[in-house]
């Protein structure tokens, strides 16, 4: 790692940015890293995450919920700093946000699995959890208060079942949709 000053040269532009993307773009030519963390909340490296999953790489984002979709739906996975958080204060979290904005998850958990699943009755709960994340790469149990996908979806008794397969190891859980 090298420190790097960047002056400003004109009012209103970001020149950090700017010269972030260029290093950025440096390193995808040198082929040399398999993939790239970018850490922002603003859709000023939309364009970058794009382009470096156009040459293959895998891209992970970080930032704000504030951060534009556009952004967020340019990385192959996107974690918001919300989530980055202890279990206590994810409960705590949770709590609050039953009657904040923060959507409902059960339509895009089905849709998940209806993809997933083909003509399976029953399918790996991390075969959903790949779907989930290429459907929206923001997907994280923690956005809905639960530190992960197997209680997210036992919170929907009336459209899933969960078993676990203890004679694996390690223990494998699967999910299906209910019987109405």
């Amino acid at each position: 790692i090298q420190p790097m000053q960047q002056f400003r040269y004109t009012v209103g532009k970001n020149s950090t940015d700017s010269a972030m993307i260029i290093d950025a773009m440096d390193l995808l030519h040198s082929n040399n890293v398999g993939g790239f963390c970018i850490v922002a909340s603003d859709s000023d490296y939309t364009r970058l995450a794009t382009r470096i999953r156009e040459k293959g790489l895998f891209v992970i984002g970080v930032g704000e919920k504030k951060t534009p979709e556009a952004f967020t739906n340019a990385c192959n996975q996107f974690i918001y700093c919300e989530n980055l958080i202890g279990p206590k204060e994810i409960r705590k979290k949770a709590a609050k946000e039953e009657k904040s904005d923060v959507s409902d998850p059960l339509n895009l958990l089905l849709e998940g699995f209806n993809l997933a699943a083909k003509e399976e009755e029953w399918i790996h709960l991390s075969a959903l959890g790949s779907v989930l994340r290429q459907l929206d790469p923001a997907f994280d149990p923690r956005t809905y208060g639960h530190q992960q996908l197997q209680s997210l979806n036992k919170k929907y008794p009336e459209a899933f079942t969960l078993k676990r397969d203890k004679l694996r190891k390690p223990p494998v859980v699967y999910v299906a949709l209910t019987a109405l």
